[in-house]
């Protein structure tokens, strides 16, 4: 790798499900400097009866930000892309339109068309199948249902394909030309088989997915080779472009500064994802019950974990009071909850009814009314549900990996942007009975 008299200089690119960032760390042999270079938006938009991503637009955005490092002081050793989970782009054969290009902007994992999917894969084959086959939470956003959409709606879409690559491996090909997938990534699909680290074929092709498509999956930490095109040029002209964990929630627990061994990691964002670091995948009938998900960490861990609807809710909710001409900051609507009565309206964050995006405040207080429970009518008051609610489900979790691992965790660690919720964080102290440590807020891009 370059360096400068003992130091190297890296690029993160950092991508979650609301917005982007591009940060540059220097490490001296002692310790890391974080920089973001620039922030940008993330967010999917309805297109060809789909909800889409923009890649063309993130990579606009990544691109000329790297192009930025190229003519800066310092050589950059090394580049790496995170991002969410679940979802993929489609590189065409070399029968379709865009051979070797992406066939189409990638579906988000919030678009309705899986929920379809779920329900057939459950007649077919029966939760208990699922879950022994992958060790994976089994829930709608999961690409295998994805990819039942595609078989159902739209098949020419994976006859054209020649490579399937989850998102962050997108980004990798656009830089390098990889055509690989990277483990913690490939953990997230809901079709990888989490004891052996390799895709569940036998699954795959049971319900009608082709699996000629599936990439090779990688360790992270695996050099795909040189930045290409462009952008290899001045300072990036010998850097290398190495798969960091390519879940961004694998990336964050990487980072996370753990009070206690065998502590618990909330990595909280637009989604809460609680658990903990094991050796090896934990499938059983009892795992399967709690809805516990085994997704791959660095190095080959496990991450026995549970997904939670995080702050997704509160963002939908911000985005509904901002339209109806009332624009608050996180801490201005935080600050509103404080002064509300603690578990007044409760709601189940994981179920359907908030998945997609619109009018969130509506629908929690048809959440609410539709069980007789207490209708929060005030912004403060439905912030506060959310921030109680939020809670008992990290509660419910804990005890539930105790259950399963038969240790309970000391401590709880809060990584994220959700770590600067000062109220968010003190009340999941106060559910769980456990001290609640928090940051670093750059998790994902440090790790």
């Amino acid at each position: 790798m370059s360096t400068d008299h003992g130091r190297i200089t890296v690029a993160a690119v950092d991508l979650g499900a609301e917005s982007g960032r591009v940060v540059t760390a220097n490490f001296d042999g002692v310790k890391l400097d974080l920089q973001v270079q620039r922030r940008f938006a993330n967010t999917p938009s309805r297109r060809d009866g789909a909800l889409r991503w923009d890649v063309d637009g993130l990579w606009s955005q990544i691109s000329s930000a790297l192009a930025d490092l190229a003519v800066g002081d310092r050589p950059i050793a090394a580049v790496g892309v995170d991002t969410w989970g679940v979802d993929y782009g489609l590189l065409g054969n070399a029968d379709s339109a865009t051979p070797g290009a992406l066939i189409d902007a990638p579906i988000s994992y919030r678009d309705e068309r899986n929920s379809e999917s779920l329900a057939k894969a459950l007649a077919e084959v029966g939760s208990a199948a699922l879950y022994q086959a992958t060790g994976t939470q089994i829930m709608q956003i999961n690409s295998l249902f994805a990819l039942m959409a595609d078989v159902r709606t739209m098949p020419n879409r994976l006859q054209q394909a020649r490579k399937l690559l989850m998102m962050p491996d997108v980004f990798h090909h656009l830089l390098s030309g990889s055509q690989v997938t990277e483990y913690t990534a490939a953990s997230t699909t809901g079709a990888m088989n989490m004891a052996t680290g390799q895709w569940a074929t036998e699954l795959l092709e049971s319900l009608g997915v082709p699996t000629h498509m599936l990439p090779e999956i990688v360790s992270s930490g695996t050099d795909v080779g040189g930045i290409t095109g462009d952008l290899a040029t001045g300072q990036l002209a010998g850097a290398r472009v190495i798969l960091p964990p390519g879940h961004d929630t694998a990336s964050a627990v990487v980072a996370v500064p753990f009070a206690q061994p065998g502590g618990l990691f909330i990595s909280s964002g637009t989604w809460s994802l609680a658990g903990v670091e094991i050796g090896d995948a934990i499938v059983n009938a009892d795992t399967q019950a709690k809805n516990l998900t085994n997704e791959g960490g660095y190095h080959g861990t496990i991450r026995l974990l549970r997904n939670v609807m995080g702050l997704w809710i509160l963002q939908q909710c911000r985005r509904q009071w901002a339209s109806e001409g009332t624009d608050l900051t996180y801490p201005q609507i935080a600050e509103m909850a404080s002064r509300e009565t603690p578990l007044v309206s409760i709601i189940n964050p994981d179920a359907m009814d908030f998945l997609p995006p619109g009018d969130m405040p509506s629908r929690i207080r048809a959440y609410c009314a539709k069980r007789a429970l207490p209708v929060p009518q005030t912004i403060g008051e439905v912030a506060r549900c959310v921030v109680d609610s939020l809670a008992l489900s990290y509660r419910a979790t804990v005890n539930d990996i105790a259950a399963a691992t038969g240790r309970r965790s000391p401590s709880i660690n809060i990584v994220g942007g959700g770590a600067n919720h000062t109220l968010l964080s003190q009340v999941s102290a106060d559910a769980t009975g456990l001290p609640v440590y928090c940051g670093p807020v750059e998790a994902t891009a440090l790790g």
